[in-house]
């Protein structure tokens, strides 16, 4: 890597990108510590560029060659989860570690492949969202829900959440966990979802989930079951109901104008609330 940084000072490390992310997050977790400690590990797998090694890659063999780097991709990541779970367990950790796994969005359609041509791979290298409808970059199913796995031996049960939750959940229910109290109101997007983790709680059904595509070309807002997306290009609106057509088959906008228009102007009350400007520097936490 000749891009590569630790603690903002440029170093050049060889190995591939994924192995590299792997060895720091372990050398971290095996570190000797008087407390707590907190890991985040942003792979860049499943992404383009994709240069996977060629036993991967013969791993994989099976796996139409559209699609094999990417798979090649994902297996490489599984493999650097399974060596940081090994050395939880060395450590004698695991019992006593959150591991929270997500994505940010769905796989790709391959069109981002060719934006990197000093790689091997060349020509489009596809994800797959099947039977979700559309991709990565988009705000159809296929492009923004995405499973999360949660793990806490001996604190959480087994079972499945399919309550409506967000990433941005996250930031405010891993700072409760921690007993983080913050001086002012952080004014966070996400919610405290810990008791649906648990099974103590059901969720909030109704709730409603705001999602913008890169560059603002399309808005989506979930309500309940149903789904709005309304495409800034030419305003042209779309309206899905989630429980009885998941996969986004049937628009149902012309069916149901009142709703289309009542859930517009819940989406105009999501957008104005978008602020990209910094938040001042909070005092102490304590």
């Amino acid at each position: 890597m000749t891009t590569w940084h630790r603690n903002d000072t440029l170093t050049e490390e060889e190995g591939h990108v994924t192995d590299l992310i792997i060895s720091e997050a372990v050398r971290y977790i095996e570190m000797e510590r008087p407390g707590p400690f907190f890991v985040y590990v942003p792979f860049t797998a499943a992404h383009t560029p994709f240069d996977e090694p060629q036993d991967l890659l013969e791993a994989n063999a099976h796996i139409h060659p559209d699609r094999r780097q990417y798979a090649s991709s994902v297996t490489h990541l599984d493999r650097g989860i399974g060596q940081m779970l090994d050395a939880l367990e060395r450590t004698g950790q695991r019992e006593n570690t959150l591991i929270v796994f997500f994505s940010d969005n769905g796989g790709s359609s391959g069109d981002d492949s060719p934006n990197y041509p000093d790689t091997e791979s060349t020509g489009k290298i596809f994800g797959l969202n099947t039977p979700l409808h559309g991709w990565k970059g988009q705000v159809y199913e296929g492009g923004i829900r995405t499973p999360a796995l949660v793990n806490w031996p001996g604190t959480l049960k087994p079972g499945e959440v399919d309550a409506p939750l967000h990433v941005i959940d996250w930031m405010p229910t891993l700072c409760r966990l921690a007993d983080y109290s913050a001086p002012r109101d952080l004014q966070w997007d996400g919610a405290h979802i810990w008791p649906v983790l648990t099974g103590e709680s059901a969720g909030d059904r109704s709730r409603v989930l705001y999602c913008k595509a890169p560059r603002g070309r399309a808005l989506s807002l979930h309500q309940g079951d149903w789904k709005l997306i309304r495409f800034e290009k030419d305003e042209k609106v779309e309206l899905y109901h989630l429980s009885e057509d998941p996969y986004e088959q049937t628009d149902l906008a012309q069916k149901h104008p009142d709703r289309v228009q009542a859930m517009l102007r819940v989406l105009a009350e999501a957008q104005e609330k978008d602020d990209s400007s910094l938040p001042t520097d909070p005092e102490p936490a304590h």
